[in-house]
């Protein structure tokens, strides 16, 4: 018997963790630890036992997760420590984000850094005390290993129980603060997202792009952030930011050359050596900012990315019955990376004399290797640069390129593959959809507008049961009381399904998961959102997620929603409660840009507000497709599309345009800001012109 990672049993009856749905939980489903998921049983036990917790944290693409894994919890001495000391639960922190955010906030408060995997000891009312990330299994380097930990912190949990409840009583006190946001009235900077920007904008990376040193990571929200001042504000550094670090990073090891896809962060400077894990969200993240650059900057090879991009999640993540797996490991065959590493020996018997001798060239392959003797692919030169090394026309070199991708890839996918955590969560299918929307709005292609409606189509049948999202499926089960960032983002995508189908439908969805979000989220008090709903389990702290990092914030997120709702529905309250949370959040914002770079971005939107943008005329109508196409190419960060039949009550249309009609049966568009309208617009090429592109 062996569990998902490929760990054999060695005949050790499995612990209870066998029973979970979570493939990382199930990862140490045969460690010698008696491991607890989170929840009454491992509560109550540790209360009835007076034994303080043992909570570990990460998720299933972790390298780290499995290094301490093999070291340490697999480990018969230091399992036995952990046994009689106290009562160990393991936790997804992709299932459970409320937890990680509580528990990852103690640890930086206490060490002042954070990680994962994540190591916290908590009193047995799940109120936390000491904690780290990665701890070897012996003294090592200056860490201390995790048995001396756990008798140190066992002797002190029983002998210094003072010394105890004070570091409980202060970190309480601390956690409490970080969520303890008050209004101070004041008023946004009318060039708040500017500044932001431009304040983001002085750790750039002029040598390699991206933003600071290694360890690099794409930073997503920075990037949308600067295309978007590069539009509002003309300032063609922006714009020179945007081009230069989304080039280098397709050209680098952080990005899959064979198969699509961007791997989580790179180790070095120049984006060459990736921890190998492909997360989701990373890849619907990248994906919409390619397609947007690609759009502002009049970058073709940005969309061509794009499609690489979205075609590896249709071929890799999509599952069976419409939504979007979570991950892939970093690890295969016990070696992080070894799927994507390649010897100048193997290429050459894959490729032959001539098209490796090319490949060598283009993606840096030689003998000595450019990683552990190894060889991660990134791309040195251009296809023009190599067509004249190797005195061939650029369409000859385009198609040999091609050739040597093609016979890699299919050597390469004869290997054994990283494990995939296949469990949905809501947040991230929402992250993807959006972006297979925009997809199809930007490439035409229509796949992803099939595989963005098969997967809002799964989300609302499998995730939601009419009154309230779940957070997590696996193997047919839904799981989880949903977040915000869960109904944020959800919300969000059905929007962007929306302006790619006219399917009044999802505006409805759309506005389904925002009631629910004033309904179950809201701080009526001060504005913002809380992290969980009203009816959520009772944790140490009802924290508020206000900062961005990997993925957006849930505040972010739902302000977003908010008002790109309120522009398509007029309705004031979402409005109102969006700009409250702006409000609450302006001085923060104000001194830490680099935490709120999505939050910059929803400044943005409310400061410039959307272009309502209507095109009045039938489904079917002669031109409709050609118009709908070239808006698709057009860079709109802030926008509504409607499309008005002239013969039906089409339910979401602006007050304004209400009775708009058609000049002389031709297709007429209307595009209205701070609630004025322009004069009707009958060519595609004066719309553009108005739209100011």
């Amino acid at each position: 018997m062996s569990d998902e990672h490929g760990h054999e049993a060695s005949g050790r009856k499995p612990n209870r963790l066998i029973n979970e749905h979570s493939p990382y939980l199930r990862q140490h489903a045969h460690n010698p630890v008696d491991w607890y998921a989170w929840g009454d049983e491992a509560l109550s036990r540790a209360r009835a036992e007076n034994k303080p917790i043992l909570l570990s944290v990460g998720y299933s693409a972790c390298h780290w997760c499995h290094v301490m894994e093999r070291e340490s919890f697999g480990n018969e001495q230091i399992a036995r420590l952990m046994n009689e000391n106290f009562v160990s639960i393991k936790v997804d922190r992709e299932e459970r984000p409320d937890l990680d955010q509580i528990y990852m906030d103690a640890v930086q408060l206490l060490t002042g850094r954070g990680g994962w995997p994540l190591t916290v000891f908590l009193t047995p009312d799940g109120e936390p005390f000491y904690g780290g990330t990665y701890f070897p299994p012996e003294d090592r380097q200056g860490m201390p290993g995790f048995p001396r930990v756990l008798n140190s912190i066992a002797n002190a949990f029983h002998s210094q129980p003072n010394d105890i409840r004070q570091n409980v009583e202060r970190l309480g006190k601390a956690l409490s603060g970080l969520a303890d946001f008050n209004p101070d009235g004041g008023e946004l900077m009318p060039d708040m997202a500017e500044a932001g920007a431009r304040a983001l904008a002085e750790h750039y990376d002029r040598v390699n792009g991206g933003l600071g040193h290694a360890p690099k990571f794409p930073n997503s929200f920075v990037f949308s952030l600067f295309l978007r001042m590069h539009q509002a504000t003309g300032d063609l550094e922006f714009g020179h930011m945007v081009r230069e670090t989304l080039a280098r990073m397709a050209q680098g090891g952080i990005y899959d050359q064979l198969g699509g896809g961007f791997h989580r962060y790179s180790v070095d400077d120049r984006w060459l050596v990736p921890h190998f894990e492909k997360m989701l969200y990373d890849n619907a993240l990248l994906a919409r900012l390619y397609l947007d650059a690609g759009r502002a900057l009049g970058e073709p090879e940005f969309l061509a990315v794009a499609r690489e991009i979205l075609d590896y999640v249709l071929r890799e993540m999509a599952s069976p019955e419409g939504g979007f797996y979570s991950t892939q490991d970093a690890d295969s065959e016990g070696q992080e990376g070894k799927f994507f590493l390649w010897t100048s020996a193997q290429a050459r018997t894959v490729l032959g004399e001539e098209l490796s001798a090319i490949a060598e060239r283009y993606f840096d392959i030689t003998a000595e290797g450019n990683f552990e003797g190894v060889n991660i692919l990134h791309r040195t030169i251009s296809v023009g640069e190599a067509a004249g090394l190797f005195k061939k026309s650029p369409d000859e070199m385009e198609r040999a390129i091609g050739e040597i991708r093609r016979r890699l890839f299919e050597a390469r996918e004869r290997r054994i593959k990283p494990a995939r955590d296949d469990k949905i969560l809501a947040a991230w299918n929402g992250m993807m959809i959006g972006a297979l929307a925009e997809g199809f709005r930007a490439l035409g292609d229509e796949r992803y507008l099939k595989a963005a409606t098969h997967g809002a189509k799964f989300v609302m049948a499998r995730l939601w049961d009419g009154r309230a999202l779940r957070r997590s499926y696996k193997d047919g089960v839904a799981r989880f009381n949903a977040y915000l960032e869960d109904y944020a983002l959800v919300a969000g995508s059905l929007i962007d399904l929306y302006e790619a189908s006219f399917e009044s439908r999802y505006l409805e969805l759309a506005r389904t998961m925002a009631d629910a979000i004033l309904e179950r989220f809201l701080d009526a008090d001060k504005g913002g959102f809380f992290f969980t709903s009203d009816d959520h389990e009772r944790l140490i702290t009802r924290s508020k997620a206000v900062f961005d990092g990997s993925t957006p914030s849930g505040n972010s997120a739902a302000v977003i929603a908010l008002l790109r709702l309120h522009g398509y529905t007029g309705e004031e309250r979402y409005f109102v409660e969006a700009r409250r949370t702006l409000s609450l959040l302006r001085t923060f914002v104000e001194q830490q840009p680099f935490a709120f770079s999505h939050m910059l971005e929803a400044i943005d939107l409310y400061q410039r507000g959307a272009a309502e943008i209507v095109i009045v005329g039938e489904r079917g109508a002669a031109g409709l497709d050609e118009w709908l196409e070239r808006l698709g190419l057009l860079y709109l960060p802030n926008r509504a599309l409607f499309l008005a039949d002239p013969h039906a009550d089409t339910g979401f249309v602006p007050e304004l345009l209400r009775g708009k009609s058609q000049v002389g049966g031709k297709l007429t568009a209307y595009v209205c800001r701070e609630r004025a309208c322009t004069a009707p617009i009958t060519s595609f090429d004066a719309l553009r012109r108005e739209l100011g592109d």
